[in-house]
């Protein structure tokens, strides 16, 4: 059964740049796990996420549950990237 086409959903995308070494490590522990890179970083993330921030994936930051983001989020600034 073919896999659903996930690159058909736009999502955000982040960047980090890595040294060599650091990428080949990467690459090591992903074909041990069977995983492409991609797929291991993000299973990486999301268990440092639940570490972090509790299983609660309901429980996200927003202008309204946090006063300090709300102060940077709610500026005329900020809402041009709302339009984007």
């Amino acid at each position: 059964m073919p896999r659903p086409m996930e690159s058909t959903i736009k999502r955000p995308r982040i960047s980090v740049d890595v040294g060599a070494d650091v990428r080949r490590r990467l690459r090591l522990a992903a074909a041990k796990r069977d995983l492409t890179v991609q797929r291991y970083v993000l299973e990486a993330i999301e268990e440092r996420l639940r570490e972090d921030l509790g299983d609660d994936s309901e429980e996200t930051l927003t202008a309204t549950t946090d006063p300090v983001l709300a102060t940077l989020w709610d500026n005329r600034r900020d809402a041009e990237y709302d339009r984007l």
